[in-house]
């Protein structure tokens, strides 16, 4: 008598939270062109408009708080409508912003359209997809969470010199209508198929030793210091970070670091944008990998540090173009980690729960850290003349945020697992 096999429910749901995280992978490449090729805009639209570059850095800025700032608006939604219908809207608000800033004839117009409109769609789709993989892989959560955040950082490696071409060859406006209606697009297609995980949907779980499983609600998760303490190191290490994106075509110049400057052959600023986010990618999967095994806090330590020296021998030997074009993918290496440590962190202490919702209060410090990394780091800059000063506090702030890791949340980790488990719902 034949047998029949039965399917293996532990392989489908292997499956299928594998393709959930191929998906966020592909929406999170999708949407990172705004933010990490923006300095390539800097310039032309700089000269394209006549205006300062402190106001055109007010754009960037904008676009952060939109995107990071109202991240516990975003994860409020992602957790209370569907993952498909919601990167979806996201992906298209972000293409559809890039569109009409191509269209913009003065600041305020660019501010509502490069800044307001696609700053909300990629915060949307940011935050959803980060939730995604933290549900779909509680047993691997800094890994999977890095890899979708670590896309975020990567995808902007496959548009950085065909951006740069396009503007070059047709303007910025060119250059934004094309790419703005690819990434929409891209993102529709990739949100159709993703699905957020059900009680039916059984996964390996967290171990014991690396999440305590109480779940805090948003209100309880900000009445304790140890959020805010995450928000301050976040905030720190990402002013450096973003004071890097947003100025890099800028502080290039002045340290002699021009158009016809090349490096094997090939523009340095172009080559080192595209080996910035190949390391600013690589390095999300990598630490968090590594603060599976090793911990988060001395992963935080070892990065952070690694970025303050990073930046201090930038300022120092970024005049030769090939020390530039290295010691700037190494500032990404120590930067970009935060976006897998800091939201696996979090999950770790406040429970997969409410994890949208808490992740999008996280969040809002981005949009802290784009204000003192963006139009107060040209501030500082326009007001003495030089980037010294600028590139000493933002090395100081990630040493800062190093000892913190250390000395500070460390000690308040180890104890925290030992806290009464409450809320054991997913």
């Amino acid at each position: 008598m034949a047998t029949t096999t039965q399917p293996d429910p532990q392989a489908n749901v292997g499956s299928s939270r594998n393709r959930q995280l191929l998906l966020g992978i592909i929406t999170m490449m999708a949407v990172s062109s705004p933010q990490y090729v923006w300095t390539l805009f800097v310039p032309a639209i700089k000269d394209g408009m006549g205006v300062p570059l402190s106001q055109l850095q007010i754009t960037i800025a904008i676009f952060s708080v939109c995107m990071c700032g109202l991240g516990p608006i975003h994860g409020y939604l992602a957790q209370r409508i569907s993952s498909r219908v919601f990167i979806g809207i996201g992906g298209l608000l972000a293409g559809l912003g890039w569109v009409l800033s191509a269209m913009a004839t003065s600041l305020p117009m660019l501010y509502l359209s490069y800044g307001v409109i696609t700053g909300i769609g990629v915060g949307m789709v940011y935050v959803a997809g980060s939730d995604l993989a933290a549900q779909w892989f509680p047993d691997r959560r800094g890994l999977a969470v890095g890899l979708v955040a670590g896309s975020y950082g990567f995808g902007a490696v496959v548009t950085t010199f065909p951006i740069d071409a396009a503007i070059k060859s047709g303007g910025y406006q060119h250059a934004l209508t094309i790419y703005g209606a690819l990434l929409g697009v891209i993102c529709l297609l990739a949100a159709l198929g993703m699905r957020k995980r059900t009680a039916s949907d059984v996964v390996p779980a967290a171990a014991n030793n690396v999440a305590n499983i109480r779940s805090y609600t948003p209100k309880e998760m900000l009445s304790t210091p140890v959020y805010w303490l995450l928000f301050t190191m976040m905030t720190l290490v990402a002013t450096g970070g973003l004071m890097v994106i947003s100025q890099m075509s800028v502080f290039a110049k002045s340290f002699g670091i021009g158009p016809t400057t090349l490096v094997l052959g090939v523009a340095a600023l172009p080559l080192a944008l595209t080996l910035d986010r190949i390391a600013n990618g690589f390095t999300r999967p990598l630490f968090g990998w590594i603060s599976d095994h090793i911990g988060r806090e001395n992963t935080m330590a070892v990065a952070f540090f690694m970025e303050a020296v990073a930046i201090v021998l930038l300022m120092l030997v970024g005049h030769e173009p090939v020390l530039f074009v290295l010691l700037s993918a190494v500032v990404f290496l120590g930067w970009g980690e935060i976006f897998s440590l800091f939201p696996a962190t979090q999950a770790d202490m406040f429970g997969p729960k409410h994890q949208a919702t808490n992740l999008g209060f996280l969040m809002v410090s981005i949009g802290v850290a784009s204000v003192f990394g963006g139009p107060l780091a040209s501030l500082v800059f326009e007001q003495s003349g030089s980037w010294t000063p600028v590139f000493y506090i933002v090395s100081g702030l990630d040493f800062i945020a190093a000892v913190l890791a250390l000395a500070v949340l460390k000690p308040i980790r180890r104890n925290w697992h030992s806290k009464p488990l409450q809320d054991t719902a997913v």
